[in-house]
């Protein structure tokens, strides 16, 4: 492991209180259609999104938006952090963020069921690209991130607050499988 090379990326996570993000690219105002399947359960547009992250183990299938959509807010979604390349950049890093903890929005609470060999996946751009997780580790919860990562690989970061520990965050990486 000490011939690979790591990066440290410090990046400033998004506060609820932060003024609102420019609208780099505005999405499509879509309608909203509730549809249903064949079982009677409503059916998720995902085509609306920039990308799916998708973990199986948990049951999490969530869209996220590009950085510069006023919908790209942790208040209410999957959130992809400024400076994130997307899956298709080799030796690239995608950052997400999203909230932990029993409210409706908590969309990373169950992430602290998973270890290091569990699997994530990202759809992009009509290909789905396979993670796998390789290291869990825990930061101090300050604002910032500490990112440790192998700049010899293309990864996918996962940030949400430490289950059970309201001074700490816990940082999933994962690297490009398949």
């Amino acid at each position: 492991m000490k011939d690979n090379i790591y990066s440290d990326m410090r990046i400033a996570m998004m506060d609820e209180e932060d003024e609102e993000q420019e609208v780099v690219e505005e999405v499509p105002k879509v309608e909203k259609v509730e549809k249903k399947d064949e079982d009677n359960n409503y059916v998720i547009d995902y085509s609306k999104y920039l990308g799916v992250l998708e973990i199986p183990r948990i049951g999490l299938k969530r869209g996220f938006y590009n950085v510069g959509s006023k919908y790209n807010r942790i208040e209410y979604n999957v959130t992809m952090v400024g400076g994130s390349s997307l899956p298709d950049v080799e030796n690239g890093n995608l950052v997400l963020i999203a909230h932990s903890g029993d409210a409706y929005i908590s969309y990373f609470a169950y992430l602290w069921m998973l270890g290091v060999g569990d699997h994530a996946y990202v759809t992009y751009n009509g290909r789905k690209y396979d993670y796998q997780i390789v290291n869990i580790y825990e930061v101090e919860k300050n604002g910032f991130a500490v990112i440790r990562r192998n700049l010899d690989r293309t990864t996918l970061t996962m940030i949400t607050c430490t289950k059970d520990n309201d001074f700490t965050q816990t940082i999933y990486i994962a690297e490009l499988v398949g």
